[in-house]
């Protein structure tokens, strides 16, 4: 594997669990979430950190991966 495609796949993953755990956060230690949102200021945070970070890295992850795919092809 190149070191471009790794420094790819690691970048996914890494904004990807951030989201991960974010959203993990904002329903646990951060008060939960009702109907009309998260109940704490740090749950709103971690709920806003969540939605940028978890589709920006499922789609840099799924580049990544189709760039092994392309790399493997060659």
């Amino acid at each position: 594997m190149r070191a471009d495609t790794r420094k790819l796949l690691r970048a996914g993953l890494v904004i990807f669990l951030t989201g991960a755990v974010s959203a993990g956060l904002a329903l646990t230690a951060f008060g939960g979430i009702g109907r009309q949102g998260p109940h704490t200021n740090s749950g709103w945070l971690a709920v806003m950190l969540a939605m940028g970070c978890l589709p920006t890295g499922f789609l840099t992850l799924l580049l990544a991966l189709a760039k092994v795919y392309g790399d493997r092809r060659r």
